[in-house]
């Protein structure tokens, strides 16, 4: 399903930068775009579609799908970059997921910025039926203790000889 990602951009009260983005909301269905396309604007704030990005849902991940349907606000998260040319704005749109959990291993990278935003009732009623047709409840499997035994690892055996740069042992 192709999402358009609506950013904000506000003036910044900072002194190191000029503007504060965020993503204000995601638009079911929009068409592709090749440049940003301003939607509207306030004082001191101007919004724009800054792109369309396709969501892309898997039956391997209806575990997070299903998770993210529950809580009291389904989001859709948007995983933002910085813009690698001078000449575009500060952040692009790099991916749009449902998944909470793929949302967290980019949080955890540090390196790009995930924002979410309400689920529309279009994406949720979408996203409820592929759950609904592809969702498959795996059993809980407790893995069993092994006890580490060192003489199985190699831990037993003597570390390698050193070598000198002449290519003789160290200890001759």
């Amino acid at each position: 399903m192709p999402l358009g990602v609506v950013l904000e951009r506000r003036t910044s009260d900072n002194q190191w930068t000029d503007y504060d983005w965020s993503v204000v909301s995601v638009l079911p269905g929009a068409a592709e775009i090749d440049d940003w396309v301003e939607l509207g604007k306030g004082d001191g704030w101007v919004r724009f579609h800054a792109g369309t990005l396709p969501l892309e849902i898997f039956r391997t991940e209806t575990e997070g799908y299903k998770y993210n349907l529950t809580l009291e606000q389904p989001s859709v998260y948007i995983v933002l970059r910085e813009a690698e040319d001078e000449d575009e704005a500060d952040l692009v749109p790099f991916l749009v997921t449902v998944c909470p959990y793929e949302a967290q291993d980019y949080l955890d990278s540090s390196e790009e910025i995930v924002d979410s935003v309400a689920m529309p009732d279009t994406v949720a009623a979408w996203l409820a039926d592929y759950i609904e047709k592809h969702h498959v409840d795996e059993p809980f499997k407790k893995r069993k203790r092994v006890r580490f035994d060192p003489r199985k690892e190699g831990y037993d055996k003597p570390p390698p000889r050193i070598q000198n740069k002449w290519n003789k042992p160290a200890n001759e």
